[in-house]
């Protein structure tokens, strides 16, 4: 049986086999379109893109929708500002995600790491004792 199982592949060869697709003008524009996209949903998945310019983040940081914030605050991509202006968001969930992405800068951590929610607190607690383990 393990004979017939699937040869499993290092990141590299699976890159070298699928790479990913080339960003374009019109990729770009489908996303700035895709922004103003009346479903949050569909402005979560832009929000997540690594591919989302910068200046798209700035709209997308202010979205009345929770759902939409928070996949700006994961997004390792976003520029520091925009993560900056996130570390006073009304959502506990948003502060969360904020607190565990690796991109956000020291004082904002600092300024999370005192925050009134426990929970954003201990996000930031646990992501202090991983990174020095």
């Amino acid at each position: 049986m393990k004979a017939m199982a699937p040869a499993m592949l290092t990141a590299e060869q699976a890159e070298e086999l699928h790479p990913a697709p080339l960003v374009t003008h019109s990729k770009i524009t489908r996303l700035r379109l895709l922004a103003t996209h009346p479903n949050p949903k569909i402005r979560e998945s832009v929000a997540s893109s690594f591919n989302t310019p910068g200046d798209l983040f700035t709209t997308l940081v202010t979205d009345e929708h929770e759902g939409v914030r928070a996949c700006v605050a994961r997004n390792e991509t976003a520029p520091r500002d925009v993560l900056r202006s996130l570390v006073d968001d009304s959502s506990m969930r948003v502060r969360g995600f904020l607190a565990l992405n690796p991109s956000v800068p020291d004082d904002t951590i600092a300024q999370l790491s005192v925050d009134d929610n426990a929970t954003v607190r201990s996000l930031v607690r646990w992501k202090t004792d991983v990174a020095t383990q």
